[in-house]
């Protein structure tokens, strides 16, 4: 599984103008239902569903990153996307720093085992210094995108 099968490109947020986790979460739902990989109508279940699992513990992993995620009935597929904050976001992390990069999954209840997959290629790739680095710097959507792609190459 490569990043590029689920983050939506047209949904990556490049510069997050939410001040909060939840208005986060909010934005970045609404930017995959803009891009058509939701349903509108969806938007408030889902968001209310990743701010209820954020609840039961922090998805701010630290470094500057979170990867707020849920399975959730609206989804048939499993998307994902990217939003950048320059000003950096609360979410709680387990370092206590502002989270820059939010990676942000939605998959179908009946399907776990992408989900997992989902979320271990993306940890993989946030584990890597240069990634992080590179992904805070990215300033557009395009840039952004093609780090994905370089991810997804191995570069």
């Amino acid at each position: 599984m490569k990043l590029r099968e689920f983050i939506i490109k047209d949904a990556i947020v490049a510069d997050l103008r939410a001040r909060t986790r939840d208005e986060a979460i909010r934005e970045l739902v609404q930017s995959l239902a803009t891009a058509n990989a939701i349903d509108a109508s969806a938007v408030d279940d889902v968001v209310a569903a990743l701010v209820k699992r954020e609840k039961n513990g922090s998805t701010g992993f630290g470094k500057g990153v979170a990867v707020p995620h849920v399975k959730h009935s609206a989804v048939s597929r499993m998307v994902g996307t990217v939003g950048r904050s320059a000003d950096g976001i609360d979410f709680s992390a387990l370092d206590n720093q502002p989270v820059y990069n939010v990676f942000l999954l939605l998959s179908p209840e009946n399907q776990p085992q992408q989900h997992l997959q989902a979320m271990n290629i993306v940890f993989s790739n946030l584990q890597k210094d240069n990634f992080r680095r590179f992904l805070r710097q990215s300033q557009t959507p395009d840039a952004i995108s093609e780090l994905l792609e370089e991810a997804d190459a191995g570069k």
